[in-house]
């Protein structure tokens, strides 16, 4: 867990609702997560973060994979809706 309620999206249970606070990655993933829409502020959902099996996401009504290795470069926090 980093600092002040903010964590990586691999920590987060299925079905909750969180906001990207930032990525912490080089400028190639940045740029490939931010083509799928996955930016700053942004609000989803974690579908199914179970082990072994995708990680899956839900974003504006669209649902994405992400690689264990991306999803644990992710940091978000619980959306407040």
């Amino acid at each position: 867990m980093t600092t002040q309620g903010q964590t990586f999206l691999t920590n987060i249970t299925n079905g909750t609702k969180v906001r990207l606070l930032k990525i912490d990655a080089g400028q190639g993933l940045k740029a490939r997560l931010a083509a799928m829409g996955l930016l700053a502020g942004a609000e989803f959902k974690v579908i199914n973060n179970g082990h072994p099996g995708p990680f899956v996401i839900e974003l504006k009504g669209s649902r994405m994979v992400l690689g264990r290795g991306m999803a644990g470069k992710i940091i978000v926090k619980l959306s407040e809706r």
